[in-house]
C-alpha cells in the first residue's frame, strides 16, 4: 500500500513537466497553438499578480497581454535547465508590472511638473482648468524639436521605457536618454519661464 502511494503522486508532475516541455518546444518552434495553450494555462495566473501590484484592473489587463507577446517574441531565450516554463512566464510577468509601476511614476511626474511649473505662471489655476494644463503641455510639448518630441511621446503617451524607445527607434540608447533629458528641460523651460532654445 506504501509503494502505491509513493507511486500515485509520481506520474502528475511528470506528465505537467512533459506538457511544460512541449509547450516550450512549441513555442521556440514559433507554433501558435502553442503560445494560445500558454496563455490559457497561465493568463488567469499572470492577470492576478498585475491586478495585485497595479490595483487597476485596465492595466492588469495590458500588462497581460504585454507578457503574453513577450513570451512570444522572447521564446528563443527561454532555457529550460533555468527553471520551469511557468517561472519564466512569472519573471516576465514582473518585469511588466515594474515597467507598468515605473510609466505611472513618469506620468504623474509630468503632470505633477506641468501643473507647478503652470501654478508658477498662473497661481489661479487649477480645478476646471485642468483641461487647459493638458492643452498647454500638449502645445509646448509639439514645439519640441522632432527627437525630443517623439521620445518624450512614447514615454508618456505609450507609457514605454527608454530602452524600449530605444528599439522601436533603432537609436541608441544614450541617444535616447539624451533627448529625453534634452525634451523635458526645454519643456521645463517653456512651461516655467518661456522658450529655451
Amino acid at each position: 500500500m506504501s509503494t502505491q502511494q509513493t507511486a500515485v503522486p509520481c506520474p502528475a508532475p511528470i506528465q505537467e513537466s512533459l506538457a511544460d516541455a512541449e509547450l516550450a518546444r512549441g513555442l521556440a518552434a514559433g507554433d501558435e497553438a502553442s503560445l494560445a495553450a500558454v496563455y490559457h494555462r497561465w493568463r488567469a495566473l499572470v492577470h492576478s499578480l498585475a491586478w495585485r501590484s497595479l490595483g487597476d484592473a485596465r492595466e492588469a489587463e495590458d500588462v497581460t497581454q504585454q507578457v503574453f507577446l513577450g513570451v512570444w517574441s522572447g521564446r528563443a531565450g527561454y532555457r529550460p535547465e533555468r527553471g520551469a516554463l511557468g517561472g519564466w512566464i512569472v519573471g516576465i510577468t514582473r518585469r511588466k508590472i515594474a515597467d507598468a509601476l515605473a510609466a505611472r511614476t513618469r506620468r504623474q511626474e509630468l503632470v505633477a511638473s506641468a501643473g507647478s511649473w503652470l501654478t508658477l505662471r498662473d497661481p489661479g489655476l487649477g480645478g476646471p482648468e485642468g483641461s487647459l494644463d493638458h492643452v498647454l503641455v500638449r502645445g509646448e510639448l509639439a514645439r519640441l524639436p522632432a527627437p525630443q518630441r517623439q521620445v518624450l511621446r512614447l514615454t508618456f503617451y505609450e507609457d514605454l521605457t527608454q530602452t524600449q524607445i530605444a528599439e522601436r527607434t533603432g537609436w541608441p540608447l544614450g541617444t535616447v536618454k539624451s533627448h529625453a533629458r534634452r525634451g523635458m528641460l526645454r519643456l521645463r523651460g517653456r512651461l516655467g519661464s518661456g522658450p529655451q532654445d
